[in-house]
């Protein structure tokens, strides 16, 4: 832990959001802002001695046609500084900040750290281009802000890595993002603000894509962005195979709600209760 704590200087904070709050808002292809040099080398350095080495079992591992990358969320897992620093991020004067640069109001940070922390993608590595989930159920809030920190020392482009920010109809990348070393990125999280890093890493078998992962958000959004809550959504960029269908959570719910109902129930009663639910529909309800 560094000698001195670290701390926002919420009067400098104020100053940054007030230098980027225009450019947020009418960024291409959806709000965001790159700010480079955004915290005291010295704190990050610190950080990068505290990352969990690659063969960490406190990794969550993803490995599947979507993505392949590491993450650690737990609190237990972290070291000192940089859970102090998740908590800065996590305070009043940072959150007065986001507020003052997105213009949304009422932003909570998520203290369970739930999809976020640390993140490794190692050689090879990729997270094809998402949209993320729109809902979180154990606070019931809305998702509204993403912040990623990057921490590669000595990036280099040919190493890749970008984090590609496409637009509505996945047609154009509209911004490729080196993850260079103090590099901090903020972005608003909608149902269109695909994004990822979808080509394999190519970066040298010893180096690896260090990043730290903060979510914000808020209670309801405004009406034009409401859908039905949904998990993360992957698509294919132009001429990729790839693609994972999402369906969405009522839909999930209530295919399994009939498989549990299925197998209690006599056959015959079973049909019955399908004829209900299809008159049902037809008729648009019950009087």
């Amino acid at each position: 832990m560094m000698e001195k704590p670290f701390f926002f200087d919420p009067n400098q904070l104020k100053e940054i959001a007030q230098k980027h709050k225009t450019a947020y808002a009418q960024a291409k292809p959806f709000p965001h802002v790159v700010i480079d040099n955004f915290l005291p080398e010295n704190l990050l350095d610190e950080i990068l001695t505290e990352f969990l080495p690659t063969e960490s079992k406190d990794y969550f591992q993803y490995d599947g046609p979507a993505e392949k990358k590491l993450m650690a969320q737990s609190e237990n897992a972290l070291g000192l500084t940089t859970r102090h620093l998740i908590a800065r991020f996590n305070s009043s004067a940072f959150v007065d900040f986001l507020e003052n640069l997105t213009g949304i109001g009422g932003l909570i940070p998520d203290p369970h750290l739930i999809g976020g922390g640390l993140h490794r993608i190692v050689k090879g590595g990729f997270l094809k281009v998402h949209t993320d989930y729109n809902w979180y159920s154990r606070l019931k809030l809305d998702r509204r802000v993403n912040l990623l920190l990057y921490l590669n020392k000595d990036w280099k482009e040919e190493y890749g890595g970008h984090l590609e920010l496409w637009n509505s109809d996945m047609t154009l990348c509209e911004q490729k993002i080196l993850p260079i070393f103090n590099r901090l990125v903020i972005f608003s999280s909608t149902n269109n603000s695909y994004h990822g890093h979808p080509s394999p890493l190519t970066c040298p078998p010893d180096r690896s894509r260090q990043s730290l992962a903060l979510y914000y958000y808020s209670n309801g959004r405004p009406e034009e962005e409401k859908s039905e809550a949904h998990a993360t959504i992957f698509r294919p960029r132009p001429g990729e195979v790839f693609e994972r269908e999402v369906v969405p959570m009522s839909q999930r719910l209530d295919k399994a709600l009939r498989g549990v109902v299925k197998k209690c129930l006599p056959p015959i009663l079973f049909d019955f209760l399908k004829y209900i639910k299809n008159r049902i529909s037809r008729s648009g309800g019950v009087d």
